[in-house]
């Protein structure tokens, strides 16, 4: 059966969010999500919570992507311990062939940090120097990024309350606290753009008022209320670095991001993958469900303790399976190796993300490997309305997403039965990983 390949067209934005209590817990399990059923507060400001990172300046390169992701990400580590990550790191060190000067992506953040190629320490690579040190190891592990589109403010004020900052975009004409902007009034510290300019600014939404005042904004808007945003461009800007956007901006809330589940680096012994640069694009047979399989090869005597990959839309579940001593791929897809697959665990997902799912509840035979030994995790997804479910890496041609197809084993399949290799079949890499731990 012919796979059909769609590319995702992604700005500089980010998708948005959890349902959670209105209360500051630790983080939850990978995936658990509580609904609060209570009422919102009228205002909350991550400021007088002690829930913000320090404020930053990204200068005149363009690396608002790195900053809001980082800032975003320490917010959420900030109930348990304080951290000042590289931007540097992230943003020379991604493997995309992208300047700093050039802008980036969210896609970016999440493949820099997803494959554990940092976060890094700002005093192991301190920013504005257009150098990175090589050989620096990630200090936390980021295990969870959840996403959800559209303009749903109060999954938006959940996930501020619960992980401190939403990463999120805006369309701006400025670019540094010295540019001027008819959608910015600086007195009040008031932005709002009404316009159908896609985004091209991160900041990270920290707090909210509800009753912010509409005449505030240099743009005739329909009622009060802003969210309280921190920006990337210093304590010159704004009320000491953080601004007021409207509830009635073309683009804040349409797209956001929120990191999730944050571990230390010895949650896992070893990570196994191939999709370094990412979710670059999606494959399916037109159809919302889909498997996906990747081949690897045991580097030490393990245990196969938890797969990772995306869900690409709302609503997605699915069905993991390992298959130990794999052979060849004539013997995988003839489908004999694969038809030994065993369940290993199974659930669903309320929103896009990316997500890592345990399956040591219970140590079965086929989760124990042996060094050397070719294992497979795969996964059954099943996205609603969806047609290509599947998030893959590949080279998109344009010079900056530059794809090892030599580092994968992947297989494809419409039915769990009938499978083929994608990357000499569509020349990509499955976004799918796994993680051991040595026993």
């Amino acid at each position: 059966m012919k796979i059909k390949k769609w590319i995702a067209v992604i700005f500089f934005a980010v998708c948005s969010i959890v349902g959670c209590q209105y209360k500051t817990p630790e983080q939850p399990e990978a995936g658990k999500v509580t609904e609060y059923n209570g009422a919102l507060p009228a205002s909350y400001d991550g400021r007088k919570k002690g829930r913000v990172p320090a404020v930053k300046n990204q200068g005149n390169l363009g690396t608002c992507w790195a900053f809001a992701s980082l800032q975003a990400l320490e917010a959420s580590l900030l109930l348990g311990e304080s951290k000042d990550f590289s931007e540097d790191h992230m943003s020379l060190g991604n493997g995309f062939s992208i300047p700093q000067e050039e802008g980036g992506e969210f896609t970016m953040s999440l493949a820099y940090l997803l494959s554990w190629k940092g976060p890094v320490l700002e005093e192991q690579d301190p920013y504005g120097d257009g150098v990175s040190p090589k050989g620096l190891k990630a200090v936390k592990h980021v295990q969870e990024v959840q996403m959800i589109p559209g303009k749903d403010y109060e999954k938006i004020k959940q996930a501020v309350l619960r992980y401190g900052g939403v990463q999120s975009s805006l369309y701006t004409s400025m670019t540094d606290e010295n540019s001027r902007s008819a959608s910015y009034n600086e007195k009040a510290y008031a932005y709002c753009y009404i316009g159908s300019e896609p985004p091209n600014h991160d900041s990270v939404i920290i707090g909210w008022d509800d009753h912010y005042p509409k005449e505030n904004f240099n743009e005739p808007v329909n009622g009060n209320g802003a969210f309280i945003c921190l920006n990337s461009w210093g304590k010159g800007f704004g009320e000491q670095g953080y601004y007021y956007v409207s509830y009635y901006d073309s683009n804040i809330g349409m797209n956001n991001l929120v990191y999730s589940l944050t571990e230390d680096t010895d949650n896992y012994s070893h990570i196994y993958q191939s999709d370094l640069r990412g979710w670059v694009g999606q494959l399916g047979y037109g159809e919302d469900t889909i498997w996906i399989s990747n081949v690897y090869e045991a580097e030490g005597d393990e245990a196969l303790s938890a797969v990772g990959f995306y869900a690409t839309a709302k609503n997605t579940s699915y069905e993991i399976y390992g298959v130990g001593k794999v052979s060849d791929e004539a013997a995988i897809v003839s489908g004999g190796d694969f038809d030994r697959k065993v369940l290993l665990a199974k659930g669903s997902f309320i929103n896009a993300g990316y997500y890592t799912v345990p399956v040591t509840g219970s140590l079965k035979e086929e989760q124990k490997l042996n060094k050397g030994e070719r294992f497979a995790v795969m996964v059954k997804i099943t996205t609603p309305d969806a047609i290509h479910p599947a998030a893959i890496e590949y080279d998109t041609g344009d010079g900056r997403t530059l794809v090892d197809l030599s580092d994968g084993e992947g297989y494809l399949s419409p039915d769990g039965n009938h499978w083929e290799r994608v990357e000499k079949k569509q020349d990509c890499n499955l976004c799918l990983k796994a993680y051991t731990t040595d026993r």
